[in-house]
C-alpha cells in the first residue's frame, strides 16, 4: 500500500519521538530554564510505540526516524530500535542524537538495525559551542562522529546556520564532507521557539551555497525517494556532500512526504501547524487497524504548507524537544 495526501505527495516517512528529555539546552530548542518534564505515564511506551510503527509500516511508511528530546537518554532504547528494524517493509531505520552519548552507543545501535544517524553540530569551536549547547562539550560530540563512522553506522552532521552567532563556520563545515565521507547539512534558523527577533538571525540557503561556492564547486545530486527536506549537492573532489534545508526562504512543502508523531502520542502531519490528532486512544487496546484509520486521516488532512512567514496562520511558539526534532 502506498500513502498519498490530498496534493498528491507520496508520504513514506515517519518521524517518532521517544522522549521529550535532553541532556544539552540548545538556544534554538528550548528556552534557557529548559520545560517541565513530562512524567513516565505522559511517555507513550515502547509498545505503543510500535503499535504505531507496524500500522505506519503497513501503510506504507518505509522509512521511521527516531527523534526526541534526545532519544539516547531513554532506557530500553536498544531493543525497541532491534524490534522496529525487523518489521517487514521498512527500509530504512535512522537516528537524530546530539551525538553526547554515541561513543558508548555506536557498536549496540549498529547491531540494533541503525543505518543512519544525523548529529546536531553547530559549531566547531569549543566555547562557541558550550554557548549555544548551554554546557555541551564539542569533544564528546566529536567522539561520537568518530564512534559511529567506526562502527560502519552513515554519519549526517545537521548545522544550523545562525547569522552573528555561528555563520562564520559555513565553510569550515562545508571542508569535512570535502575531507570525509560526511553527509553535512545546513539549516536555516527556525522561528519555533519565536525568540524576538529571530529574522535577524536567518542566513537564507542562497547565501550559504554562494559562500561554500567561492570554496568549493558543487552539482546538485538527484533526490531519492526517502529523501527528507535537504537539496543536496556533491563537492567537486569530496568523499562527502552537502545539503541545504530552507523552510523559511524557500520551504519544501511541495515535495513533503512525512508525518511525526511525538512522545506523547500527538500525530502531526506538519511541525509547524498547531493541530494534532491524539493516539492515545486508540493505542490503549493495541488495535492496528484502528491506528492505521487515524493515520489515514491524517495523511488525507495533510495541509498543502506551513505559513512561517505570515504571523497570523503560522502555529504557536513551541520546543522542538516537545515535538520531536
Amino acid at each position: 500500500m502506498k500513502l498519498f495526501d490530498g496534493f498528491h505527495r507520496k508520504v513514506n516517512y515517519l518521524r517518532l519521538s521517544v522522549t521529550d528529555r535532553c541532556n544539552l539546552r540548545c538556544r534554538y530548542c528550548m528556552p534557557a530554564a529548559g520545560v517541565s518534564k513530562l512524567g513516565h505515564n505522559d511517555i507513550l511506551s515502547y509498545e505503543a510505540l510500535q503499535c504505531v510503527s507496524r500500522a505506519a509500516v503497513s501503510l506504507g511508511i518505509e522509512k521511521i526516524r527516531i527523534t526526541g528530546g534526545e532519544p539516547l537518554v531513554r532506557k530500553g532504547l536498544l531493543p525497541f530500535l532491534h524490534e522496529l528494524s525487523a518489521l517487514p517493509g521498512l527500509k530504512e531505520l535512522v537516528l537524530t542524537t546530539n551525538g553526547t552519548l554515541l561513543p558508548e552507543l555506536a557498536t549496540e545501535l549498529k547491531a540494533a538495525g541503525v543505518k543512519r544517524v544525523n548529529i546536531s553540530l553547530d559549531s566547531l569551536q569549543p566555547d562557541r559551542f558550550r554557548r549555544i549547547t548551554r554546557g555541551g562539550d564539542l569533544a564528546r560530540v566529536l567522539a561520537g562522529i568518530a564512534a559511529a563512522e567506526a562502527a560502519g553506522i552513515a554519519v549526517k552532521l545537521n548545522m544550523v546556520v545562525m547569522r552573528g552567532i555561528n555563520d562564520d563556520e559555513v565553510v569550515d563545515f562545508a571542508a569535512m564532507a570535502h575531507g570525509k565521507a560526511l553527509s553535512v547539512r545546513f539549516i536555516e534558523y527556525m522561528p519555533n521557539i519565536q525568540d524576538a527577533g529571530w529574522q535577524a538571525q536567518i542566513v537564507r540557503g542562497q547565501e550559504i551555497l554562494e559562500r561554500i561556492g567561492k570554496k568549493f564547486s558543487y552539482q546538485e545530486l538527484r533526490r531519492g525517494t526517502l529523501c527528507g527536506p535537504s537539496r543536496d549537492y556533491h563537492l567537486e573532489g569530496a568523499s562527502g556532500s552537502i545539503g541545504i534545508i530552507t523552510p523559511v526562504s524557500n520551504h519544501f512543502c511541495d515535495s513533503c512526504n512525512r508525518i511525526r508523531v511525538t512522545a506523547t502520542g500527538l500525530a502531526r502531519s506538519c511541525l509547524f501547524s498547531g493541530e494534532a490528532v491524539n493516539l492515545r486512544p486508540v493505542l490503549l487496546g493495541g488495535d492496528v487497524q484502528a491506528v492505521q484509520q487515524v493515520l489515514l486521516d491524517i495523511v488525507k488532512d495533510k495541509v498543502s504548507g506551513h505559513r512561517l512567514d505570515d504571523e497570523k496562520e503560522r502555529g504557536p511558539a513551541f520546543c522542538m524537544s516537545s515535538i520531536g526534532g
